[in-house]
């Protein structure tokens, strides 16, 4: 009879726990990408964030993203603390405001419903931060070893010019 009790009790707790999401959620974010595609393979994007919320979290409360219709897991990396991030190829990484949307469980589930029958279907986001990316700079239009050959072919050109001018 007492096992009966607990575990009913235990589930309970345990429905209030995960039924759980923030109310009046409020942010604080910064976000951090890369700006020099020269010398890397992959633009990376990071956004971290603290939220906060009226009622208390558990200690264990799950985060989810969505960017550019890519899901990803918000890791967690301190109390209310949270951090997305994600990597393109710097042919693909687009210069301007990325929306990161992110969602709780229950608003991840629903996402994951509702993209079952719709791949366009969007779910409101518990919050939503931007992250602006002014482009990444790959480099001079022309390299330094085409200007050099360049010129000295220029170089040359014209002092066998003279040369001819000048014994004539």
């Amino acid at each position: 009879m007492v096992t009966k009790y607990f575990f009913t009790i235990l589930a309970i707790a345990a429905s209030t726990a995960f039924a759980q999401s923030c109310q009046n959620p409020q942010v604080e974010a910064a976000s951090f990408t890369s700006l020099d595609a020269t010398v890397v393979t992959q633009i990376a994007y990071i956004t971290e964030f603290t939220l906060k919320c009226d009622n208390p979290l558990p200690a264990n409360y799950a985060l989810y993203a969505e960017v550019d219709g890519k899901s990803l897991t918000a890791a967690r990396i301190g109390e209310n603390k949270y951090q997305v991030s994600w990597t393109e190829e710097p042919s693909k990484a687009r210069s301007g405001v990325h929306e990161v949307r992110i969602l709780d469980e229950e608003g991840f589930a629903s996402l994951r419903r509702a993209r079952r029958s719709d791949p366009a279907a969007a779910v409101a986001p518990l919050l939503a931060i931007q992250l602006n990316h002014p482009g990444s700079y790959s480099g001079p239009w022309v390299n330094s070893e085409v200007l050099a050959t360049a010129l000295s072919v220029i170089v040359a050109y014209t002092a066998l010019r003279n040369k001819g001018n000048i014994l004539a």
